[in-house]
């Protein structure tokens, strides 16, 4: 968790709310683990920068951000969450200055992983911060975008220019030729194959048992002895459980929610996820789960196979 519903969900969110909005001023938590790239090369990136657009790419959310070159930001504070807030007058009146400079403008990215418990929360400044909050960008608008992220496994990078891409193809993109030539002569089970993020980009724990269960395929089958009528019916799974998930809002299993700091609603419709031991909802039998690969996986025996 966070999966690609849930990060589809995020990102749709934050590009209705602040798409269009500049980041007048940053800081950065002393917790050196969710820093990919340093604190101030990212300090330097956000700082000024306007918001073109947020979106997913896989499992991470791209903010695609359009700047000034040369950023005149200062070095970034990282001792109170209070020092970002007490800058934003001087960056503001750096900010109109920079307007009437005419100077070519450039494009980076903000690139944020979520991790297992990670959030990026739009808050009112006056707003309580939570505990784990690891990183805050004062909004011109006043409002403030907050990394939350109690574990620690989520991740935050910039990158110059517009190259980031996903290593694996899209779900919601790829078409069933190319989905089923990912499957071709892999002799792993068919779950860690979904899992895989090489082979296709942002399917998770959750979303590859409820795939598999629509689709009627044990998650221990070799991918290479799938037929070409179960690709059919997975690749048919995968397209309409991802769909149903992102029109829900995603699943609140564990910590996640959503830029508005609500909870998704999916999670009463996994049908064998989290289930183990209940009656399948179809046949009665009871849910099983195994672990494949270090991975907890849930199936229905009798549906299954």
């Amino acid at each position: 968790m966070p999966e690609l519903p849930e990060v589809e969900t995020i990102a749709r969110g934050l590009q209705r709310q602040i798409a269009g909005d500049v980041i007048e001023s940053v800081w950065i938590g002393s917790k050196p683990e969710p820093l990919k790239s340093s604190a101030r090369e990212i300090a330097r990136t956000l700082e000024g920068a306007q918001i073109i657009a947020v979106r997913r790419v896989g499992k991470h959310l791209v903010f695609d951000l359009r700047r000034q070159p040369g950023n005149l930001s200062q070095p970034v504070r990282r001792s109170t969450k209070k020092a970002a807030r007490m800058a934003n007058a001087a960056k503001k009146e750096i900010s109109g200055a920079r307007g009437t400079l005419g100077r070519r403008t450039e494009t980076a990215q903000w690139i944020v992983h979520l991790g297992m418990t990670g959030s990026m929360l739009i808050a009112l400044p006056e707003t309580a911060i939570p505990p784990h909050t690891h990183a805050i960008a004062t909004l011109r608008s006043g409002r403030e975008l907050r990394f939350v992220d109690p574990r620690r496994f989520g991740r935050l990078q910039v990158r110059h220019g517009d190259g980031f891409a996903a290593t694996g193809r899209e779900p919601l993109d790829v078409g069933m030729e190319i989905f089923a030539a990912l499957f071709r002569g892999r002799n792993t089970p068919i779950k860690s194959a979904l899992l895989n993020q090489k082979l296709l980009a942002g399917i998770g724990n959750i979303y590859a048992d409820e795939s598999l269960f629509r689709a009627g395929i044990r998650p221990r089958r070799r991918a290479a002895s799938l037929t070409r009528a179960e690709l059919l019916r997975l690749y048919e799974a995968v397209q309409q459980v991802l769909n149903e998930a992102i029109a829900a809002g995603g699943s609140s299993v564990s910590d996640y929610v959503n830029a508005e700091g609500e909870a998704g609603l999916f999670q009463f419709e996994l049908r064998v996820y989290g289930r183990e031991a209940e009656p399948c909802a179809v046949c009665g039998a009871p849910v099983r789960r195994i672990v494949i690969a270090g991975r907890s996986s849930h199936w229905c025996a009798q549906c299954q196979k």
